[in-house]
């Protein structure tokens, strides 16, 4: 069988599984009452706070459609790609192995590696298919009234595209590791479990957790929810998705003992942790969110990437301390992406800080460049400017006129959404599935 034939073959029998597996028809089903839930909450709040039904006019010139209304209802895909479309993924791996299609295939001469890249390839065609809700819920939004820019939506698809594509490798590699597809899914929720505590220990520990703990879905799907794109996290996605599907791809051989594809599996998983770490290290980022919500300026951009000497900055605030959110946000991240050369520590005896607040320093804010110091409290976006421009020697950028957001207000309520996500989306999927089921069994 030559390869592009047996390819071919391998797409047309995966598609013919998949619409045939129960998992993905339940994950389409309820993805459009997911949605909807995420939409019309989004588009009520949405519209009050534009002034409708008497609230205060002209609250929502700051609104942006991209935390208003993409976030909430995009937010289906991240709860739907955490416990609805591993089954799918793990059934897809698994299944063969149960019923015996995984020996006489591979007996039929055709390559592990081919068998997972046509998994995959429908496994995110099904998954593109099952968010087929979030463009119903953009084309009433644009129905409505509302503005679109397309930069902001190619962000958050990409980044929940990204997020599938991880869980996808990590059901694949779970359930060709594993013998059965139960403890394929034990393990899979055991690992998102894992990276959810990752995420705890980097919000109350910082440093190397806080580090790692970028990589993790949810923070992943956070900053692209924001419109922030950072090359080093789209290599870094890319590289495990990659891993997953290469671990797959060896344990699938099941002529080959277990030592040797243990052996092999890590040897890949090394080969990829250094390329990670080394994508750590890049530092292009864009952010395409229409406010420009991750950015300063761009008058104080400038002058902070014309930075000579290294900034360091130590902050004396405990990790559940409200004052050291605020910094992160409103200030140090967007640092992180035009100084070159910034070092930021955080320095607290404890993870709550209640104990802390009474000792001389705590609440303190360091500034070091050049070998000179300053010493301030504030963790506003100025505040910090403020200091550094003072410390640095630098010119405070001239009051440049930019274009100002006035945001996107739509006092519009969601009419008709609830029909099509609750009756009209699910009632069309049950028929749909019952054909298309009834059609491959004939």
């Amino acid at each position: 069988m030559r390869s592009r034939n047996a390819f071919l073959w391998l797409l047309n029998k995966e598609w013919r599984e998949l619409l045939a597996s129960r998992a993905w028809w339940l994950l389409v089903l309820l993805m459009g009452p997911l949605t909807g839930v995420g939409f019309i909450g989004a588009m009520q709040s949405y519209a009050e706070v534009s002034g409708f039904n008497g609230t205060s006019a002209g609250v929502g010139e700051a609104l942006s459609p991209l935390i208003g209304v993409w976030g909430p209802m995009f937010s289906a895909c991240e709860l739907g790609a955490v416990f609805l479309l591993p089954f799918a993924a793990i059934r897809m791996v698994g299944a063969d192995r149960q019923s015996g299609a995984l020996r006489l295939e591979l007996q039929g001469g055709v390559s592990p590696g081919l068998r997972i890249l046509a998994k995959a390839l429908l496994a995110l065609a099904g998954w593109m298919f099952a968010m087929l809700p979030a463009g119903i819920g953009i084309l009433l939004w644009s129905l409505y009234g509302g503005a679109l820019d397309g930069r902001e939506l190619a962000s958050v698809i990409g980044g929940h595209v990204l997020n599938a594509g991880l869980t996808i490798a990590l059901g694949f590699s779970a359930a060709a590791v594993t013998e059965h597809p139960s403890t394929a899914a034990i393990a899979t929720l055991g690992i998102t479990v894992g990276t959810w505590i990752l995420n705890f220990l980097a919000a109350l520990q910082g440093g190397v957790w806080e580090r790692v703990a970028a990589y993790t879905p949810a923070v992943v799907v956070s900053d692209f929810s924001h419109g922030l794109i950072q090359l080093r996290t789209v290599l870094v996605e890319v590289l495990l998705i990659l891993a997953g599907l290469g671990v797959a791809a060896i344990w699938q051989r099941l002529g080959v003992g277990v030592r040797r594809r243990g052996m092999e599996s890590a040897m890949l998983l090394a080969g990829v942790s250094a390329m990670v770490f080394a994508c750590s290290f890049v530092r292009a980022t864009w952010d395409v969110s229409e406010n420009r919500g991750n950015s300063f300026p761009a008058a104080d951009e400038r002058a902070l990437r014309g930075l000579e000497a290294p900034l360091t900055i130590v902050v004396h605030l405990a990790a559940e301390d409200p004052r050291r959110a605020d910094l992160e946000r409103n200030a140090l991240s967007k640092l992180r992406r035009v100084v070159p050369r910034l070092e930021v520590r955080y320095v607290s005896s404890t993870g709550i800080g209640m104990f802390e607040q009474t000792r001389e320093g705590y609440g303190e804010i360091q500034y070091s460049i050049g070998g000179r110091t300053s010493t301030s409290r504030m963790t506003t976006a100025e505040g910090v400017l403020e200091s550094i421009y003072t410390l640095g020697g630098v010119t405070v950028p001239a009051d440049v006129r930019e274009t100002v957001f006035r945001g996107h207000p739509l006092a519009v309520p969601p009419r008709g959404a609830p029909a099509i996500f609750y009756g009209v989306w699910p009632g069309a999927i049950l028929v749909l599935a019952i054909v298309v089921r009834r059609r491959n069994r004939g």
